[in-house]
């Protein structure tokens, strides 16, 4: 057994605070419009309930798994112990090398989405400013996790409770200039070709605000008893920012006509103004910017346990599996990811966004479904303190709605996305030769990751 150092302080109710602060941050105050554009009017209302199904199904994947393999790393030890009998460590590197970069650069999108917002109030900021003020923001955040996780902790409630203030106060001054023609305002064809056409493009943006309910599983050395702290926070996380979602957009779709909503940039502010006025709508702003810094702050602190565990299993560069000397936290792959998502915010993140996501749905969310089924048939007797409900049918929901999302994205991130996994395919041969690993020796086993905990 492995010597560790991470501090169990993280419940449930933490713990489900970190995932809902991730799971929304800005996103939603940035793709509402986006849904809307792309299901054609009020209709939007069903990707986010689709989506939260999707995002369910492929949660009770993450709650069994996470319960029974509590490390960190979440993904990374679920394929390690599923996939390293046949192809060794070939599946956990894929992972990693695809994470390194899809991590830090969704959380780049919070700090473009930030500074957006910021532009409420500085609206003649140019190039060289918005940069900078992404670097400082970035930077701010980065420090605030360079401490001890208990005091992570108390920042992560702090930032939630701001996150649930700013959504709350949209929603109260959209329903208290609530409009329901408008909010119903449905077009002829609403529910015509045009609904399932536009379907797998607004699944895509739902998924997308929806991700984060599977940050705890990536402390899970950090969380107290996480057989029963993983699947709740998980569970509750959805099903929570699915009401959320769902009473924001309607209240949204009342006060302005969703042709507008449609082309708005940043439309808390405009509904908060629109109702409430300038005043209001600064001090909601404010909250919106800082709800994005949180939902930065929660994705890096989860994200930069990936590596971590990764480089213990020496997978990745050994500097990554280095722990703080005083506060014991991942201080190498924090700093790591800061920079890059730093970096990040410099370009017009969307394409490469999008073709991040799909190949996260090749190595993550699909693979992590037959890990499962694999896990299931082969370690019957593995201890699992959470078993997924009404298995397999969850399994089988995740599976066809990632195929969806999947050949829903666009050709050009199909193409970009094979094309990184097949760099990282290269890479890993090369790296395989140089360490003498599979397929150019024996494959080795890991010891079990259940009877490790």
């Amino acid at each position: 057994m492995r010597e560790r150092n991470f501090h169990r302080s993280i419940g449930v109710f933490s713990g489900t605070a970190i995932n809902m602060t991730q799971m929304c941050g800005i996103g939603p105050f940035i793709t509402i419009p986006l849904m809307v554009a792309a299901m054609g009017g009020p209709q939007a209302i069903v990707g986010w309930i689709v989506g939260a199904l999707l995002a369910m199904a492929d949660g009770l994947v993450w709650a069994e798994l996470g319960a029974a393999m509590p490390g960190s790393g979440g993904t990374y030890v679920y394929l390690r112990e599923a996939f390293q009998k046949r192809t060794g460590k070939l599946m956990p590197f894929l992972f990693i090398w695809t994470m390194l970069l899809a991590i830090p650069l969704l959380m780049s999108t919070g700090i473009i989405g930030m500074v957006e917002y910021l532009q409420f109030f500085f609206p003649a900021m140019g190039w060289w400013t918005t940069h900078l003020v992404g670097i400082v923001a970035t930077g701010l955040v980065t420090w605030l996790l360079y401490r001890r996780i208990e005091s992570v902790r108390l920042i992560t409630v702090a930032l939630w409770v701001i996150m649930l203030i700013s959504i709350i106060g949209v929603a109260a001054a959209g329903f208290s200039h609530f409009d329901a023609h408008l909010a119903f305002d449905f077009p002829p064809d609403a529910f015509g070709p045009r609904f399932f056409a536009g379907l797998g493009a607004g699944l895509i943006i739902g998924v997308y605000d929806y991700l984060g309910y599977n940050t705890t599983a990536y402390i899970g050395d950090e969380l107290r008893d996480p057989g029963h702290t993983m699947p709740r926070s998980i569970i509750i996380s959805i099903m929570a920012m699915m009401v959320i979602y769902l009473l924001l957009n309607i209240s949204v779709l009342g006060v302005a006509p969703w042709q507008e909503i449609a082309r708005s940039k940043s439309i808390a502010s405009l509904v908060v103004e629109r109702s409430w006025g300038h005043t209001a709508a600064a001090v909601m702003t404010t909250l919106i910017i800082i709800t994005a810094l949180a939902s930065v702050f929660t994705g890096l602190l989860g994200g930069s346990r990936v590596p971590f565990e990764a480089a213990r299993d020496k997978v990745f560069l050994s500097a990554f599996g280095r722990l703080h000397a005083k506060d014991g936290f991942p201080h190498v792959a924090l700093l790591t990811m800061g920079v890059v998502t730093a970096i990040g915010t410099f370009f017009d993140l969307t394409e490469v966004i999008n073709m991040l996501l799909t190949a996260t749905i090749l190595v993550q969310s699909l693979a992590q479904v037959v890990a499962l089924i694999v896990l299931r048939r082969r370690e019957p007797d593995l201890n699992r303190p959470y078993r997924q409900w009404l298995y397999p049918v969850p399994c089988i929901i995740a599976l066809a709605g990632w195929v969806y999302v999947y050949v829903s994205a666009s050709t050009l991130s199909l193409l970009l996305s094979g094309a990184w996994i097949l760099a990282g395919l290269v890479v890993f041969m090369l790296w395989a030769r140089v360490n003498a690993a599979w397929p150019f020796a024996p494959l080795e086993s890991h010891p079990s990751a259940v009877r490790e905990s």
